[in-house]
């Protein structure tokens, strides 16, 4: 039997981190293309891509995504780019599907409505989840299910049996977000056995969780994702360099479990990509 091959997602800027907090966040293109290549060179197969602008300050400004993700196909041609429709809270939905105008091979899409803190509310209420999903049917979009809880998994199953959500289920189970399910094996493994058979599945565990929820899921048989949008730090003390040090970090642990890294191309036959 062959080792599991692992796909490894870097999520190299997210909207909320900045370089206030770890000088290596990427604002400008030359810094995204950095962060990309770093992460893309240490054995990531898609960047989950959040745009800035040189200030720092999240956009989903339709051109800039594009220019960030022309920057980055020139530096790492083979890798896979997937936008975020996650935006920012506040962005209205019409702002946060801009970047499905580009045609991207994938892009995520929330499944539920989350309390980020105070008085954060990051919605997505079921009829933009529809509207969400349809926009990428329209595209030939394939949606990453992003589930910061297990009534985020049963409203995306509710909308595959409705027809709204179709082709290979790809979820992305985030862990130890403020609001969401916390970062224990218990709840991974809760959520885990809540996905259909045949479903596909990556772990992001969001700050200190985030290596042993990346390792429970390849012990799982799952996938994993790495980057500053989730974590900061390399230990509790120590900033990472780059993203590439986080790919660099989960490659090799996967490797001591005997299990093999996904090249860009391999990730696509996984996920049904390729052909698309």
């Amino acid at each position: 039997m062959s080792p599991q091959k692992v796909i490894i997602t870097a999520a190299i800027s997210g909207a909320e981190v900045t370089q206030q907090m770890n000088p290596a966040v990427p604002y400008t293109i030359e810094q995204y293309v950095r962060e990309a290549k770093s992460a893309v060179d240490a054995g990531a197969a898609i960047i989950h891509l959040h745009a800035r602008w040189d200030d720092g300050k999240p956009t989903q400004d339709r051109e800039r995504f594009r220019e960030i993700i022309n920057a980055i196909q020139a530096a790492c041609p083979q890798v896979i780019i997937q936008p975020s429709t996650g935006g920012a809270t506040g962005m209205t939905a019409e702002e946060r599907l801009q970047p499905t105008e580009l045609n991207p091979e994938m892009a995520s899409l929330d499944c539920g409505t989350l309390n980020f803190g105070g008085d954060e509310i990051f919605i997505n209420t079921e009829n933009m989840i529809i509207d969400f999903a349809a926009r990428m049917r329209e595209h030939g979009i394939m949606p990453e299910l992003e589930c910061f809880d297990k009534s985020h998994i049963d409203m995306a199953l509710r909308l595959v049996r409705k027809g709204h959500i179709q082709g290979h289920l790809h979820f992305n189970i985030v862990l130890g977000v403020n609001g969401g399910a916390a970062g224990t094996p218990r709840d991974l493994l809760f959520m885990k056995e809540s996905l259909p058979e045949g479903a596909t599945f990556t772990v992001s565990g969001v700050g200190r969780c985030q290596l042993e929820m990346n390792v429970m899921s390849m012990l799982l048989g799952g996938h994993v994702r790495v980057g500053f949008e989730d974590n900061l730090r390399i230990d509790r003390t120590q900033n990472a360099a780059s993203n590439g040090e986080f790919v660099a970090r989960i490659a090799r642990i996967a490797k001591e479990l005997n299990l093999e890294i996904a090249s860009p191309a391999e990730a696509r036959q996984i996920l049904g990509l390729a052909g698309r």
